[in-house]
């Protein structure tokens, strides 16, 4: 974009904008001073809506047609993707082109490679998984939380159960579906006491009937294990091999010599176990409670057909982790593939890791922007970089509060974002806002993002040190190709700094004003010191007026009493005010400026006062707002001119007004007061006088900015109705 030219009307309140940025032909950036209530947050949200792609219009005055042209030089529209409007304060303002400071293609491309590969083993085992499991979704993790208690640690939950699944049997368990057990309306019932209670009761009769068999040991040999034997058995050809195995079945030491014997013999004393009344009058008790809902009834079905659970029920901990060994020792092959091609990547992996940890990237360069320039209590610092290069995860920033916050090496404490607000001043919470603005802007940096920034007091309600680190930063950004910049601000200091920091000219430092609510850029005219602009301007009668203030500071501070004084008699009606010409004014100037003994005015012999109150009335009767700095100290010095001499006929006492001396405008007012206290609408347009002006007159080459934020019409207003009088 080489221009910006913009029409507006009916927008937010401006009701006629129009405007051209020549970036090319003046550079890169523009700043424009308004006055509160002039053009600024309005222009702002404009530019904000066509970033967003939303439609403008004048949220008092619905009924009015909205205009919104903002186009290039080639009259094309602005994309919206290449406008970002800064606003003064978004406390919930979080950029979405954070993690795209981390990316580093080719060590992502380097880990997806060996993740692929393992990622693609791992649904193998996933989808095998499924079925026995009776679970849809959220295996990794149910899996992982079982044997690790970390859901996160799916390969570590593997390699904790590699012994088990290579060297341990199958058994029934593997035909128990895991969500029969594990749900949302069973687990409450398994950590019932009494269900547990019945459950130790039918245990206990279990163990008592095993002890008892003179087939079955307790905890060495039960009817588990015994089928796993026959299965083995008959796997390995035992019997076809014309081999036999002993069994003391009913006390008796009794030759097997067939698998449908075998089967026959454990299942027979398993008969005898799990037919026993006790122990069926024990399973009922537990059956009861299970009976309520359609998950509770499934489980009981469960328990019916797989016995062996309700033994294993007391430690649902264990059991979990032995359904899961169970159903790898099934799917052996897919488990064993998946964990040779992990551990085989393992090791490549934790180099890329390491090499992403150690990664400089532009995430580093924001946070230490953030950390070294900005004056807050804490640091910034970030703690998952590596899995937001490798994994895509969301960048995860993170704040130590410091116990010396004017050393930045000092002790720190981890704080949450949450209660670091808490204890941050106002100013300090801005400071966040401001760290999303510099990931955003470098965010644009790194993906080469043509934009024009709208920066609207950015820096409002920060301290001076904050300030200028904002200003260093607006300077960084303005030296960045592709990059356009219209800084926005009602703060003539902060306008003026950053002008001066960015080196502008006077054609890209723009005043704005208002008449009848059409918008006018007006460029800068003072560029540096007013003062100075106006000592090389005093044929023009505004800027000689406004000097008038100034030129009495200088006399003072170097000791001329005489001139002080005389000129004081053009701040305050004195007795002299009237006699005071403009000759006179000519010969003190040159007295205090020893450059100007070359100075002539004209109108020698008008009186000072009377080209005061002309200059006032023809500023007065222009309907533009104005911000040029001269006109409104002008105008001032003519209320206050007005407002005392009006006071000082009425009070009509000679010796009160000669013996004031300072203070003259409010003592005049308390005597006004006094004599006259009927006059409401007088007192109150005295005081109205009393505190708009003062300020604007009493200023300095250092602190004239209050009045350049006071609207010119809320003078205009007053001095017309000071000049009715």
């Amino acid at each position: 974009m080489k221009k910006l030219k913009i029409d507006l009307e009916h927008c937010y309140g401006i009701k006629k904008l129009q405007a051209e940025f020549d970036f090319e032909a003046l550079g890169d950036v523009f700043t424009i001073y308004a006055p509160n209530g002039v053009m600024k947050t309005s222009l702002a949200n404009t530019f904000r809506d066509v970033s967003k792609g939303a439609a403008t219009s004048d949220r008092v005055w619905k009924e009015n047609q909205t205009k919104r042209i903002i186009h290039d030089e080639n009259s094309c529209d602005l994309a919206p993707e290449s406008i970002f409007v800064i606003e003064p304060y978004n406390e919930g303002y979080r950029s979405d082109r954070i993690s795209t400071l981390l990316v580093n293609d080719e060590l992502r491309e380097r880990y997806d490679v060996i993740h692929k590969g393992i990622d693609d083993k791992a649904e193998v085992l996933i989808g095998e998984l499924k079925q026995p499991t009776g679970l849809k979704k959220e295996i990794r993790e149910e899996f992982s939380l079982s044997i690790t208690d970390d859901p996160n640690d799916f390969f570590g939950a593997l390699g904790r159960v590699k012994d088990e699944v290579t060297n341990d049997a199958e058994t029934p368990l593997a035909d128990v579906v895991y969500s029969d057990i594990f749900n949302l309306k069973v687990e409450p019932v398994l950590k019932d006491p009494d269900f547990i209670r019945k459950i130790e009761e039918y245990i206990q009769k279990y163990d008592d009937l095993v002890s008892k068999s003179s087939f079955f040991r307790k905890g060495v040999f039960t009817h588990n294990n015994a089928a796993d034997i026959a299965k083995s058995l008959n796997l390995n050809g035992f019997f076809k091999a014309d081999h036999s195995v002993y069994l003391w079945i009913k006390g008796e030491k009794t030759e097997v010599t067939s698998l449908k014997d075998l089967e026959a013999a454990i299942q027979s004393e398993k008969d005898l176990i799990l037919t026993d009344d006790a122990l069926k009058s024990a399973f009922e008790a537990i059956d009861k409670q299970l009976q309520k809902n359609v998950e509770l009834k499934k489980f009981r079905e469960c328990l019916e057909a797989n016995q062996i659970v309700l033994s294993e029920l007391a430690n649902p901990a264990r059991l979990r982790q032995k359904l899961w060994v169970q159903y790898l020792i099934r799917s052996k092959n897919a488990y064993q593939d998946l964990l040779s091609s992990f551990n085989a990547g393992k090791e490549k992996i934790a180099e890329i890791v390491g090499e992403a940890k150690a990664q400089s990237t532009k995430w580093a360069e924001v946070i230490s922007i953030f950390n070294e320039r900005f004056s807050v209590p804490f640091l910034v610092r970030m703690d998952n970089q590596e899995d937001v290069i490798l994994k895509s995860d969301a960048p995860s920033i993170r704040f130590d509060f410091l116990a010396n916050p004017d050393d930045r090496g000092s002790a720190s404490a981890p704080i949450e974002e949450a209660d670091l607000k808490r204890v941050l001043s106002n100013g300090e919470s801005r400071a966040l806002y401001i760290l999303n603005i510099i990931f955003e802007v470098e965010a644009r940096k790194s993906a080469a993002q043509a934009t024009l920034f709208v920066v609207d007091d950015i820096a409002d309600s920060f301290d001076y040190k904050n300030k200028y680190a904002i200003i260093e930063y607006l300077v960084d950004v303005s030296v960045h190709d592709g990059f356009r910049q219209i800084i926005l601000s009602h703060n003539f200091d902060f306008y003026r700094t950053v002008s001066s920091r960015l080196n502008l000219g006077r054609s890209n430092r723009m005043l704005a004003s208002k008449g009848n609510g059409t918008v006018i850029l007006q460029t800068e005219r003072y560029q540096k010191n007013p003062f100075v602009w106006w000592c090389a301007n005093f044929d023009q009668p505004a800027m000689l007026i406004a000097a008038i203030p100034f030129l009495r500071n200088l006399a003072e501070f170097s000791g001329d009493t005489a001139s002080y004084e005389k000129l004081t008699s053009l701040l305050h009606i004195k007795a002299d005010t009237d006699q005071f010409l403009i000759g006179d004014l000519e010969t003190i100037i040159k007295g205090i400026l020893h450059d100007q003994s070359a100075l002539v005015l004209p109108q020698a012999t008008l009186p000072v006062k009377d080209l005061i109150y002309q200059v006032g009335a023809t500023i007065a009767a222009n309907s533009v707002e104005t911000s040029a700095l001269e006109e409104k100290v002008a105008l001032s010095i003519a209320i206050r001119l007005k407002a005392e001499n009006f006071m000082i006929s009425k009070i009509n006492d000679e010796p009160f007004w000669h013996g004031i001396t300072s203070n003259q405008t409010i003592n005049l007012i308390i005597r006004y007061k006094r004599d006259f206290p009927a006059e409401k609408g007088n007192i109150q347009l005295f005081d109205q006088v009393n505190l708009m002006t003062p300020e604007n007159i009493h200023l300095n080459s250092f602190m004239y900015e209050p009045i350049l934020d006071l609207s010119s019409q809320h003078l205009k207003r007053l001095f017309a109705k000071v000049a009715a009088l």
